[in-house]
């Protein structure tokens, strides 16, 4: 039940990080940041803060931040959804799971009262 859970969860950290490490990495090579300062742009880029510190100041720079803020907002909110949903299907199983047990308590009890009344009735 948990595994598939974890392995979404796994997918999502895995994304979440290569998203930072490759935005970290291309800010540090473009805008001769240090790794600290494109780490922290790359964490307010993705989180779509934009505090206005630290600013693209080539073409290039501005050109991969465009496309860096489109793909890494979907992928992360895709990765936040795969975790939101795996997570919505794992509750689901179990009230399923519990309304059955329920369910078939029940019936047993039922069971046991109809075939009560019938013996009853022939004596």
């Amino acid at each position: 039940m948990f595994s598939k859970l974890r392995a979404h969860a796994a997918v999502a950290v895995t994304t979440v990080t290569g998203l930072l490490l490759v935005g970290t990495l291309v800010f540090h090579y473009l805008e001769d940041w240090t790794l600290l300062e494109s780490f922290y742009f790359t964490v307010a880029t993705l989180t779509t803060v934009g505090y206005g510190d630290l600013v693209p100041t080539s073409d290039i720079s501005r050109v991969f931040t465009a496309f860096y803020i489109l793909a890494g907002v979907a992928l992360g909110v895709a990765a936040l959804g795969l975790i939101g949903a795996s997570y919505v299907e794992i509750i689901e199983r179990r009230m399923s799971e519990r309304e059955s047990r329920r369910e078939k308590r029940l019936l047993e009890r039922e069971k046991i009262i109809v075939g009560k009344k019938s013996i009853e009735n022939k004596i």
